[in-house]
């Protein structure tokens, strides 16, 4: 009860103040509230607002920035360039358009993250140029970047108790209106833990406002036998509206054993009144994907696979299928002037089974096969309140947040066969948060705010040392866990306006990450000096960060630059120890860097960006004190530029992304060599006339060979795995609307 009643203390706070401050606030500071349509607090709940006014006062918290149309014949790119917007005040944020999306060369949505937001770094084992599995790093992380980036879908969470990739290859990209990126860990307050690294924010359209009906198809073909086709359609009749958005990928992949077959539809339905809106919204993912494993460079036996076989398989019948569904309702009520009541909730369900049969020549002695179901089910009501406290714009947010997720796995030698452990895992999360921003004066924003979050988790493994391929002299059962705990995130940001061109922001906040299931299960058991088995127990500590960050913003006419400069401390970091088959808490490490941003529109035609950063991961403590944390480049930039030829009958866009080295996975000592230094360079052709589209990429220009991971061998010095990336692909398509 405490835990709810301080969730809703600050607006009734926040209310009382207003009503007693009103008769002294002067109309030409705080114009009068009126009553309008709800706003999307339904999909996101950290507000994009693009800093267009900076001689007068101004809301906390505005109005979303929206998606230009393509085709409007004024546009290269977006309305504005690569908006930078501080939704959570004293952030550093980029905003991608529906209009940056359309105009990428990049095919996956993780590429065009990476073009498009500086300091962003990439994993991809097999995605090939469609991304699949492919994982976005923000700020350093790693092998665990996916586990500290938290991915919303309108403002709802994705990232599930278990470790398996939010990926971002499952949402059409036509059904993308923006994506709000907050790098840092102060999104946790409103959003909870993962959101370490930062936050991913993908607003999806609903097709509310548009004709009374419409459709878009598109169809295309490329590289390794590519196919793909998406259909999107909308109809609106009075205050309601539905639409669907649904793509299917079929591709043979870069390398042998590699084949990807895809298939991902949304569904809406909403309601749209003076002073309510409901929504009502049904996904499904359906995803076939073959893993061909690494190539083994070992120069102890003059072995480099890379060299002489870079496209072929080591695990040639290994796969990992999984089959997704979720559904979303929910309602924002205007209860009087300036308060909203927003309430969704919904369940998801995630599938997956995966088979590992190991490496050439001798598969079959090898082999691991799991299949696991999780359900989450949630709800989320919260307030959002806009009001004058004592003369100033107040805007809070409260609410609550519950999760409910059921986790089981089977885990055994073959399909069919009777599984060695079955693995059930129960979580429930109940938090109370609130954020309130400040017009403190005309030019300057505070932002403050907590959360408080219970994790009540219950564990079981139930082992049979009697089922096929299985023996207790390598095996065990693990013991059982029964955890509560509470941990709490917080965060304090500001944000100073010196003049209309330059202003300031800084912050500082608290999150914290609790272990997923995997992360709990591992793959143990480990080992006694007399090679006894040692029960895992289900154990981690809940890792922890403290951010500090500041920045400045320049918006001069068309020149837009932010850069900012930060430091992560985190402590019980969770990593994956090889030796022991079991995670664990590292010693405290330390994140240190700095992102720069610029954007510069020449023309209505012309539009050029670039981005760049320093990320700095090392180990404060411990053995490997000063070493690098792998997989994290400390230097990466990007570049892109559009230019509408010819009145969108013939647009070109190219992006440029280039990275310096990083350590392999499992390599903390740094002794081992380092994954190569490399950069791509992307091109597309795109038009339009009249209903018909049609664009022509070529992706990776130069044909770098390059691979952006790699874990090295535990046991024999410079022997490693790595996972080669495609070299030069095209993609065509093609489409109408009607």
């Amino acid at each position: 009860m405490l835990l709810l009643a301080s969730s809703l203390l600050a607006p009734v706070v926040c209310l009382g103040a207003s009503e007693a401050s009103a008769q002294q606030a002067q109309s030409d500071q705080l114009p009068p509230i009126e009553v309008v349509k709800p706003g999307d607090q339904n999909r996101t709940r950290a507000r994009a607002v693009v800093d267009n006014q900076t001689t007068a006062r101004r809301p906390a918290q505005q109005a979303s920035q929206t998606a230009a149309p393509r085709g409007t014949p004024t546009n290269a790119g977006s309305g504005a360039g690569n908006v930078q917007s501080n939704g959570i005040v004293g952030t550093a944020t980029t905003i991608i358009t529906a209009t940056d999306i359309a105009h990428s060369p990049g095919q996956s949505l993780a590429e065009i993250i990476a073009a498009q937001t500086p300091g962003v770094q990439l994993q991809s084992f097999y995605g090939g140029f469609i991304g699949a599995k492919t994982s976005v790093d923000l700020r350093g992380f790693g092998a665990f970047a996916t586990a500290n980036t938290l991915v919303l879908i309108n403002g709802r969470r994705l990232n599930d108790i278990d470790l398996a990739h939010v990926d971002l290859s499952t949402i059409p990209l036509d059904s993308i209106e923006r994506i709000e990126i907050t790098r840092g860990n102060s999104g946790a307050v409103l959003y909870g833990d993962n959101a370490v690294g930062g936050v991913i924010n993908i607003i999806t359209k609903n097709g509310v406002g548009g004709p009374p009906a419409s459709l878009r198809v598109e169809s295309g073909f490329g590289s390794f036998n590519t196919r793909l086709g998406s259909v999107s359609t909308a109809i609106n009749s009075g205050p309601w509206s539905t639409s669907f958005y649904g793509n299917v990928i079929k591709s043979d992949g870069y390398r042998d054993n590699n084949q990807l077959v895809q298939r991902n539809g949304v569904g809406n339905l909403n309601y749209t009144s003076t002073d309510l809106t409901a929504f009502l919204t049904v996904t499904g993912d359906n995803q076939e994907l073959r893993l061909p494993g690494g190539r083994l460079v070992d120069p102890s036996i003059g072995l480099d696979q890379l060299a002489t076989n870079r496209r072929g398989a080591a695990t040639p019948f290994d796969y990992a299928n999984q089959q997704g569904a979720s559904v979303t309702a929910g309602f924002t009520k205007t209860l009087m002037n300036g308060v909203d009541l927003i309430v969704d909730g919904g369940v998801r369900q995630k599938k997956t089974q995966s088979a590992f049969f190991g490496p050439t020549p001798f598969p079959s002695f090898a082999s691991t096969y799991n299949d696991a179901d999780l359900q989450t089910w949630s709800i989320t009501p919260r307030l959002s309140i806009k009001s004058a406290l004592f003369g100033m714009p107040s805007s809070v947010l409260t609410g609550v947040d519950y999760y409910d997720a059921t986790f089981h796995q089977n885990r055994g030698a073959y399909q069919g066969f009777a599984p060695w452990h079955k693995y059930d895992l129960a979580q429930q999360t109940i938090a109370g948060y609130f954020q309130h921003t400040l017009g403190v004066t005309p030019t300057t924003d505070l932002s403050y705010g907590a959360r408080v979050q219970n994790i009540n988790l219950s564990a079981r493994d139930r082992y049979d040392g009697t089922a096929p391929f299985t023996s207790p002299f390598f095996d065990t059962q693990a013991l059982p866990l029964d955890s509560n705990e509470t941990q709490h995130a917080l965060h304090l940001g500001l944000e100073h306006r010196l003049n209309d061109v330059f202003s300031v922001f800084g912050r500082t906040a608290r999150a914290f990450r609790a272990p997923d299931v995997d992360e709990r299960v591992a793959s143990g058991p480990a080992f006694d000096a007399f090679f006894n088995p040692i029960p895992q127990t289900f154990k981690l500590k809940t890792q922890t960060s403290y951010d500090i960050e500041g920045g400045f913003r320049i918006k001069a006419g068309a020149l837009q630059t932010q850069t900012s400069f930060y430091l992560m401390d985190l402590t019980n970091e969770i990593h994956f120890n090889p030796v022991s088959f079991f995670n664990t808490n590292l010693d405290p490490t330390r994140r240190y860097g700095s992102e720069t941003s610029i954007s510069y529109r020449f023309s209505d035609t012309l539009m050029f960006r670039t981005g760049m950063a320093y990320t700095r991961a090392i180990f404060r403590e411990g053995p490997f004190a000063g070493k690098d944390v792998p997989l994290v480049s400390r230097y990466t930039a990007n570049a892109g530029v559009t230019w509408n030829i010819w009145r969108n009958y013939l647009v070109l866009d190219a992006t440029a992304r280039v990275w310096t080295t990083r350590r392999m996975d499992n390599d903390q000592a740094g002794t081992q060599r380092v994954i190569p230094a490399s950069g791509t360079i992307d091109l597309k052709l795109s038009g339009a006339y009249d209903r018909f589209f049609w664009s022509f990429s070529v992706n990776n220009v130069l044909n770098a060979l390059y691979y952006d991971y790699a874990i090295a061998s535990t046991f024999t010095d410079g022997r490693f795995s790595a996972y080669p990336l495609p070299g030069r692909t095209y993609l065509l398509k093609a489409g109408a609307t009607f």
